[in-house]
């Protein structure tokens, strides 16, 4: 399907992606947690005080279809929400990110928001994610409808296959769930000392490849591999 083109069906929804751009009826819930149980998602209740949001409206990144997202990080979670709204507005901003060749433009704001980047404690990542279906066993993350979940033990410790440093794997965790929100599946190894798909679970282990955190390298290409059923 040519260059980061794949076609994504899980007897919901098809996906259709072509050179970064995605036109998609997105999927319930994916992620890194396991797949569905089957159950019909329903959107758990979030109390918002619970949840620090970040105020005021970001900088737009990148020239492609707006996406406005919004940044909440759970109070128990000891993180500075500034501080964690910043390192995600540099992923997303990132010319290696999703808005690569004008496919996609984000601005984080503190209002309506088509996404919410959730950070949490694992057992509240193990309820969002739960309600769709996804196991995420108090170790990982999920794309939960229009909320990716971040598990607070991988935003700070990072993940034993995953040899860079916790900046990197953070970027690695942002980009993944952000493109299973934009429509794209899992993907396999390419082959023995290629990078990492993005969208590969390297947390499952590398099978081989190097560990990745960007959808596309420093010259443009997108980073793809098998896609996974």
């Amino acid at each position: 399907m040519g260059r980061g083109g794949r076609m994504l069906a899980a007897g919901a929804v098809a996906v259709c992606v072509l050179g970064g751009a995605a036109a998609v009826a997105r999927m319930p819930g994916l992620g890194s947690g396991g797949g569905p149980t089957g159950a019909a998602p329903t959107p758990a209740a979030v109390d918002p005080r619970d949840f620090a949001v970040v105020r005021g409206d970001g900088k737009v990144a990148g020239n492609g279809v707006l996406h406005r997202y919004r940044v909440e990080v759970e109070k128990d979670t000891g993180l500075e929400p500034g501080a964690v709204a910043e390192e995600i507005a540099a992923v997303l901003a990132d010319g290696r990110g999703w808005t690569h060749a004008g496919a996609h433009s984000f601005q984080r704001t503190d209002g309506e928001a088509e996404l919410v980047i959730r950070v949490a404690v694992p057992a509240t990542v193990d309820r969002l994610c739960g309600a769709y279906g996804l196991r995420t066993r108090g170790e990982v993350n999920c794309r939960a409808g229009e909320s990716v979940v971040v598990n607070l033990k991988r935003w700070k410790e990072g993940s034993p296959n995953f040899p860079g440093p916790v900046r990197e794997y953070r970027a690695l965790i942002v980009n993944h769930e952000v493109g299973h929100w934009l429509g794209y599946g899992h993907a396999d190894c390419p082959g023995r000392g290629r990078r990492a798909p993005v969208m590969m679970q390297q947390i499952d282990g590398l099978r081989g490849c190097v560990a990745n955190a960007w959808p596309y390298d420093a010259d443009g290409r997108y980073l793809d591999g098998p896609s996974v059923p």
